[in-house]
């Protein structure tokens, strides 16, 4: 029973505690893959000089253009319709002063992680409709945090990239066994993270926030990752959480699982209280979801799906 001491917990202090108790063969074999994954030297850089607070702008805009294919890519992001400036930024400094450092991160982090699993086996996971999937979750929850107001939007536009950051380590430790715990999931019509529970002792999301820790991931981005399958729980950020929450469910609708609201999609109360939104609210941007989905698809992967 002490397993499920570590689901009812809202802080990490009680996560940590119960760890140790869950652990198991499958789940030793998740944390040894989680360590082997490492993000680019360019983000550990940044991350770095973020983490002293006497840091200059100046000190994170040479480490950026210290890698030509992050600095091309951040400078595509921003000069893109998504954020729409009226003039053409043409230098990292200047894409700094434009956005602010946090937003900088975000983004080198969300082009880092992607590279991460580059070299992943799509015989183990398609991995462009992974990071279809993924995208479609963060454009959409940049959308509902946007009506949200009062929310950092590009935030949870990472956070929703993230999400199901879990899943690739699952793929990679776990195949066999992942791939039919989603088969039993969908043939049951239950949410997935329940039947990975049930199987294993732990879920995707909970994968997902332990890979993050490794990278020593701002703590908000954790929670969302963590405690979107269950949004109540929540406790630092739970607007953002709630968000991510609604976005993977839309997610899960547009690859085909389900029906949004419904079954095993349906959403926790929680986050319809906590955004204010409605089902309408959510269902009535799925076209421009799917026409922002295609055009962060080419520019966070420009060579890989060719954008």
């Amino acid at each position: 029973m002490e397993q499920m001491t570590f689901y009812d917990a809202t802080n990490y202090e009680v996560i940590n505690n119960c760890k140790d108790n869950m652990m198991d063969t499958t789940w030793r074999d998740i944390k040894k893959e989680a360590k082997l994954v490492s993000l680019p030297d360019v983000y550990l850089r940044i991350k770095n000089i973020l983490d002293d607070p006497d840091y200059a702008m100046a000190e994170v805009a040479l480490a950026i253009s210290q890698d030509p294919a992050i600095t091309l890519r951040l400078l595509r992001i921003v000069n893109s319709s998504f954020y729409g400036f009226a003039s053409k930024i043409e230098t990292v400094s200047r894409a700094i002063t434009m956005l602010g450092t946090q937003q900088v991160h975000d983004l080198v982090l969300a082009t880092s992680v992607a590279q991460a699993f580059k070299g992943m086996s799509t015989d183990i996971m398609d991995m462009q409709r992974f990071w279809r999937r993924s995208v479609y979750c963060a454009v959409a929850s940049r959308q509902l945090a946007v009506l949200c107001g009062n929310c950092d939007k590009e935030r949870v536009f990472v956070a929703g990239l993230l999400h199901d950051i879990g899943h690739l380590i699952m793929y990679r430790a776990l195949p066999g066994l992942s791939q039919q715990i989603i088969l039993m999931a969908r043939e049951d019509s239950k949410p997935l993270y329940m039947v990975e529970r049930a199987f294993l002792g732990f879920d995707y999301a909970w994968t997902g926030a332990e890979l993050m820790q490794e990278w020593s991931i701002p703590e908000s981005l954790r929670e969302t990752t963590m405690f979107h399958v269950e949004p109540e729980k929540a406790d630092k950020a739970p607007l953002e959480t709630a968000i991510v929450h609604l976005g993977a469910l839309l997610t899960r609708a547009d690859d085909g699982e389900g029906v949004f609201n419904e079954g095993p999609l349906t959403v926790e109360p929680i986050a319809w209280t906590v955004t204010g939104l409605s089902p309408d609210d959510c269902t009535s941007l799925s076209e421009q979801f799917e026409e922002e989905t295609g055009e962060v698809m080419s520019l966070i992967f420009p060579q890989e799906y060719g954008g």
